[in-house]
């Protein structure tokens, strides 16, 4: 699994970028809010998702954990897939989004792209409990960008999704180690905080 990617942007597309990884180019699916951050030729990073189907391996990258977390939250909902989850995120903020499906707000779910009433009542039922309320939706997700020489908790972030640990648990945990550790050393530290030995 890619869980992390840093290098050169090549060249932007409306919903995407070509990203230069070590003479490997990377299509790279963002939103608009990493989209408005990148420029041709300037080097970027991303947490990313690699969505595996039948015909297709996509990647989705993300400028943020909060980003990243949220989508994945998103994904989790029967019926919707990465195209719809990188759409909402595109329409609007994480912060936003999650006040709307902690406050219940159908209607203004409804107005995403890709959302109709059944998709938004599965979004509220499922994740009502799992996003933070009008306080509490920034301080649980947004741990901001990685910092740009710590490929290692990506590294690590990638390890324990492959765990079964979700993003949502993984960011506050990874948060409290200390800069520069390895990625062996992250996932053991996690391990100990999820209290396995």
């Amino acid at each position: 699994m890619i869980g992390f990617l840093r290098g050169k942007v090549l060249h932007l597309l409306p919903d995407a970028c070509l990203l230069d990884v070590g003479g490997v180019g990377y299509r790279v699916y963002v939103t608009g809010a990493t989209r408005s951050r990148l420029k041709a030729g300037e080097e970027a990073a991303f947490f990313t998702h690699l969505s595996v189907r039948e015909d297709a391996l996509t990647l989705y990258g993300f400028y943020s954990q909060e980003e990243y977390n949220i989508f994945q939250l998103l994904i989790s909902v029967s019926g919707i897939g990465p195209k719809v989850a990188l759409g909402v995120l595109s329409a609007t903020s994480a912060e936003n989004l999650c006040r709307a499906i902690h406050g219940q707000q159908l209607a203004v779910l409804t107005k995403l792209p890709g959302i109709g009433k059944k998709s938004a009542q599965r979004l509220i039922l499922e994740l009502k409990d799992k996003v933070g309320g009008e306080s509490g939706a920034a301080d649980e997700f947004d741990t901001g960008p990685l910092p740009p020489a710590d490929d290692a908790i990506g590294e690590a972030t990638a390890a324990l999704l492959a765990l079964g640990y979700s993003a949502a648990e993984i960011a506050p945990v990874l948060r409290g180690a200390k800069a520069g550790t390895s990625v062996q050393e992250l996932v053991k530290y996690a391990l100990r905080e999820f209290g396995r030995p």
